[in-house]
């Protein structure tokens, strides 16, 4: 198995995770369009169930105006890659360096998982938002369904995201949330960061 696999699984867990729900669960008429995404900067655990199978991993997420960073890492701490979308398309990193290029998100997903995740919409979800211009509908326990994917959103006590929940038939994608706020820092640009971390 090349070493790049070990990302894709943790992306793919960029998506469920770890243990119980928390917090509780947004109400039905919370899920809003006509806002704008705001930056964050997020940490917490994550993983994937695919057809039975799990991945964890723990996760950093930066949302700035000009890019999306996904930092993956083992429960040890230890790195497994990083995914960076800007204005010039996105970009997935392994452990051992290699770098795999794409135009969105969703092409990348495909070339190494063979199947979309919805790492570009997850920001606006994660945030209480819909997806702008595409259908959706509210399921009757309050959540959103939209783009093939069902998704629960939990806050915690100060109305903060804590728990995001995303399914579709086979696959299953959860993320809690250790952290969420104001970004402390602003890259340019992946490569930007890349060289900052290089």
């Amino acid at each position: 198995m090349p070493p790049f696999r070990l990302l894709p699984a943790a992306l793919t867990a960029l998506l469920l995770a770890a243990c119980t729900t928390t917090g509780t669960q947004m109400a039905a008429d919370g899920w809003r369009e006509d806002a704008p995404t705001p930056e964050f900067e997020a940490a917490g655990r994550m993983g994937v169930k695919e057809n039975e199978r799990g991945s964890y991993a723990n996760f950093d997420w930066l949302r700035t105006a000009g890019l999306q960073l996904f930092d993956v890492k083992t429960p040890l701490g230890s790195s497994v890659g990083r995914l960076c979308q800007d204005s010039s398309g996105v970009q997935a990193v392994s452990a051992n360096g290699q770098t795999y290029r794409a135009a969105t998100t969703a092409e990348l997903s495909r070339q190494l998982l063979g199947y979309d995740l919805p790492v570009a919409y997850i920001d606006r979800w994660a945030n209480g938002l819909r997806v702008a211009g595409e259908p959706y509908s509210i399921l009757p326990d309050g959540r959103l369904q939209q783009m093939g994917w069902r998704i629960q959103r939990n806050l915690d006590d100060n109305g903060q995201v804590r728990l995001l929940h995303m399914e579709r038939t086979g696959l299953s994608l959860r993320l809690i949330f250790d952290r969420f706020g104001q970004p402390e820092r602003s890259p340019a640009s992946c490569d930007t960061l890349s060289e900052q971390t290089a």
